[in-house]
This record gives structure tokens, C-alpha cells and sequence, in this order.
């Protein structure tokens, strides 16, 4: 599987996975509150920031009827307009550029989601490293194309999408000039449950795409994330606040900065844990070895004695010969006077008695 950077930082199963806090509209239209997220997951230790760009207008045209009217009981955004959603959660396109500047600063990777051509055209003025795409858009070609086009990384989030549809957005990258393709297993439910998150499909995604795999993750908590790890996720992506309580557009199933913290070393360490295909004692294993249980002689012999199951027992520590010996041993004679707590050794055997 090919590697890449992005920015500078590494992707691929090499190296630990990409962790990306995803501010999305939880800066409740503030300009402070969203350069103090960017400062509060720095400190949790991401690896990038992700915001949107689009408009209301972008999205959608204003009608509150019908289908452009969230009426479905159990969505976070129940009794709003589509409009009216995305005029709140938006991001003032005059932000990016001091977002991506304290993003820099910080030492993280800043960039966004587009959702429409002109989105890809700003950002390109904002010269972002890489690009993102939203599960909602993930079939939309012709917005797949124009990223594609910068010869940017991009990452592709996978919600809702079937495998012909997935084909046909990859080979739509690939096909207008993109080379170093993330896929994130999505589950488009906000939040998502554990049972609908499907982490299986991760090495799956692998073989089929030949990509990077990651995950972008809706469900509560960080256990969904840190399990990914071990299926091959090498990009990692949770929405993040300062405050569930504060409120806002995607409070609800956002990471808080001491969960965030949580989710990067949490990642990190099971990254670490992956290793690699390995049996016998590892170098840090040595020193345990002399634990193991082994043959002592647990009753003085004397030389001649006929050695029995009262003088030898498999105790702790290791230094004596291994316990499947001791069928070998039972029945022999002491070759010299052994005293208690003796590890046995073959030189202290002799013939039968």
C-alpha cells in the first residue's frame, strides 16, 4: 500500500493514525470560540483540525416546507429548515484564514470540507494541504472531480454509500488526478450507535480500494475509534467541542477536550500494540524467563539416593530443567549430594537406580 504525507505528517500503517478534530458548527458563530477549539484540541493532541466551508445558500435554497424541513422526531435538528441549519452551523468564510493560521501555530494540519465548487476555489486561494469529502456529497462526481484536480490528498468519507457508488467516486479521483486517497467508514446517523458502526467493513474497504482506510466516527465515546486501530485504520476522525453543554449544532455527539485527549493517546497506544507477527520472548521479555516454572529439588539427596516425586517438584523461578523433563528424571539416581533448592540440571542425574 502506498504511503503519503499530508502537510508533512504521515499516513499510512507505518505510522501512528492521523487524528483529526472536526469543529464542524461548534463554534456557535464565534470567532473567539472557534480559535479557543482550535487551541483546545491542540492541546488534546490532534494531529489536524477540519472545518467546512459552504453557505446556506451553497447547501440549499430557503423553504421551510417539505423536504427542506427537518420534521423527522428523532433528529437533533428536528423542527428547522435546512437553511435555517446551515445559515447556524456554517463557518463565515472570512474565519478560515485565522483558523488556519492558529492551526499553523500550533503545529496541526488545518483544513476543510468544500461543498460546492466555489468552496474548492477559495480554499485553493487558502492553499489547504489536503481535502475532504462529506459522506452527504460522496456521490456528487463533479465536486469529486475539481478536488481531484489539485492533486491534493483527499479523504473521502464512505456514509450511506454502496460499493458501486464508492467505485465510481474513487475511480472519479483517481481518474482527474488524485493519487493519495483516504476512505473513511462512515455511519451517517448522528449520532451513530455501536451496532450500525460496522468496523469490519474497514479491511474490507483495503482490499477492495487499495487505499487508505480510516474512520470518521459519530458514535459516543471513543471505544468505536480505538478498535478501528486494529482493523487498519490509519485516519481517525471525531467532532469536538469545548462543552457539550454550550450547546450548538453537533454538541450532542462531540468529543470534549479530556475525551479528545483520551482518543489520541488511546489510538496511539493501540497503534503501538499492533507490532508486528512475533512468538517467543521479546527482549523486554528475557529478564521474565527465569520466573517460568522449572525442576527443583525441593529435599536434600544425598549421592546414590533414588529420586523421587518427594525431591523434585516444577516450582518457580526457571532456572532448572523444563517440567516435561520430569518423567526422565523420577526413578534415577542423584549423581552427588544435592541440597534443597537446587535447580536440577542433568549433571546432578545419574542412572537408574
Amino acid at each position: 500500500m502506498k504511503e503519503f504525507a499530508i502537510d508533512g505528517r504521515p499516513i499510512g500503517a507505518s505510522s501512528a493514525p492521523f487524528v483529526v478534530a472536526e469543529m464542524s458548527g461548534n463554534h456557535n458563530q464565534s470567532l473567539d470560540r472557534a480559535l479557543a477549539i482550535v487551541d483546545a484540541a491542540a492541546e488534546t493532541g490532534a494531529h489536524a483540525l477540519k472545518i467546512q466551508t459552504y453557505t446556506a445558500d451553497t447547501m440549499t435554497i430557503d423553504l421551510e416546507v417539505g423536504e427542506f424541513f427537518v420534521s423527522d422526531p428523532s433528529s437533533l435538528w428536528k423542527g428547522t429548515s435546512l437553511y435555517q441549519l446551515y445559515q447556524q452551523a456554517h463557518t463565515p468564510w472570512e474565519w478560515h484564514k485565522p483558523i488556519f493560521d492558529r492551526c499553523r501555530e500550533h503545529g496541526m494540519v488545518g483544513f476543510s470540507t468544500p461543498f460546492d465548487e466555489s468552496a474548492v476555489d477559495f480554499l485553493e486561494e487558502l492553499n489547504v494541504p489536503c481535502y475532504k469529502v462529506a459522506s452527504f456529497e460522496n456521490t456528487d462526481l463533479p465536486l469529486i472531480r475539481r478536488m481531484a484536480r489539485t492533486g491534493k490528498p483527499m479523504i473521502i468519507s464512505t456514509g450511506m454509500a454502496t460499493v458501486a457508488e464508492l467505485d465510481e467516486s474513487v475511480r472519479a479521483a483517481r481518474e482527474a488526478g488524485c493519487e493519495d486517497l483516504v476512505l473513511l467508514k462512515c455511519t451517517s446517523t448522528y449520532p451513530a450507535t455501536p451496532e450500525n458502526t460496522n468496523l469490519r467493513t474497514i479491511p474490507h474497504l483495503r482490499e477492495l480500494f487499495r487505499c487508505e482506510i480510516g474512520l470518521s466516527d459519530h458514535t459516543l465515546g471513543i471505544g468505536a475509534a480505538v478498535a478501528s486501530v486494529a482493523l487498519g485504520a490509519s485516519v481517525i476522525e471525531k467532532h469536538f467541542t469545548l462543552s457539550r453543554a454550550d450547546g450548538g449544532v453537533d454538541s450532542a455527539f462531540s468529543l470534549e477536550p479530556a475525551e479528545f485527549a483520551a482518543l489520541t493517546a488511546e489510538t496511539h497506544r493501540a497503534w503501538l500494540a499492533l507490532g508486528e507477527v512475533r512468538y517467543g520472548p521479546t527482549a523486554a521479555e528475557l529478564p521474565s524467563l527465569r520466573y517460568r516454572r522449572s525442576l527443583y529439588v525441593v529435599r536434600d539427596l544425598r549421592r546414590g539416593d533414588l529420586i523421587t516425586t518427594d525431591h523434585v517438584r516444577a516450582i518457580r523461578p526457571g532456572l532448572g530443567l523444563p517440567p516435561k523433563f520430569v518423567d526422565q528424571v523420577i526413578g534415577r539416581s542423584a549423581s552427588r549430594d544435592v541440597a534443597m533448592g537446587t535447580p536440577l540440571s542433568w549433571d546432578l542425574v545419574g542412572p537408574p537406580a
